[in-house]
């Protein structure tokens, strides 16, 4: 059975956000896990595991990671890159939180510039500065966007094409996880912002947290499969 390492790191604590998505779906990824194909009587194949079996169309086990990251220019990279070094990942998922988001965000396009409009954890607040000098302008993801798209549509979940991930912390972070992934010869990579918990089911900002983790499981679901077959028609960038 092949095997698969994946990272999906979120942020620590925002100011303001009772219940985190970026750091709720990360943990329970990593605890309730992904099991393809084969059954275990300590952690039984669900409902929902038999659906990706059938989706990914390969039996294989996958381990997943999740690395919590300070909301810090400074920090937030060296923090993953030390959880990449020691889990020597397949695929990295980076996550964050939009606070005036309806859906999931899928994030597009990672620029090259820092220009905070508040200070970070550190209270550090750079001001239009490149992350990364002399570096490209900007990285694509390399998440399959359209494949993750059709199906969150088929499990009816809100999400939208982002067109990049704004100037802060969460584009930092991006912009080097591309920037990394660029030198490596097999690791996909890219940014999902998650919206704001709402468990009400209206019409305002956000979404359940439940919702949200079957959200992260499908990116994870999709992504795996695209690693292993990839095809054009999975990746929309406009």
């Amino acid at each position: 059975m092949e095997r698969f390492s994946v990272i999906v790191s979120g942020f620590d604590r925002y100011e303001g956000v009772d219940v985190n998505p970026s750091r709720e779906v990360p943990e329970a990824l990593e605890s309730q896990g992904l099991r393809f194909g084969s059954k275990d009587e300590t952690n039984p194949t669900t409902e929902l595991d038999a659906d990706l079996d059938a989706a990914v169309g390969f039996d294989c086990a996958i381990d997943i990671h999740s690395v919590l990251l300070p909301v810090s220019f400074t920090k937030a990279w060296p923090t993953l890159k030390a959880g990449i070094d020691r889990y020597r990942p397949d695929i990295v998922i980076a996550t964050g939180l939009k606070h005036a988001a309806r859906g999931i965000a899928l994030e597009r396009c990672a620029t090259n510039l820092m220009d905070a409009a508040r200070p970070d954890a550190d209270n550090v607040e750079p001001r239009k500065i490149p992350i990364v000098e002399d570096g490209p302008a900007a990285y694509w993801t390399r998440l399959p966007l359209r494949s993750i798209l059709e199906d969150f549509s088929t499990h009816g979940i809100p999400a939208t094409l982002s067109s990049d991930a704004g100037t802060y912390v969460c584009n930092s972070l991006f912009y080097h996880l591309l920037n990394w992934t660029s030198h490596q010869a097999k690791v996909l990579s890219g940014f999902v912002s998650f919206p704001l918990v709402n468990e009400h089911g209206d019409n305002l900002y956000g979404l359940p947290l439940e919702q949200q983790i079957a959200a992260g499981r499908d990116v994870v679901k999709e992504t795996l499969r695209y690693y292993r077959e990839p095809a054009a028609r999975d990746v929309v960038i406009v």
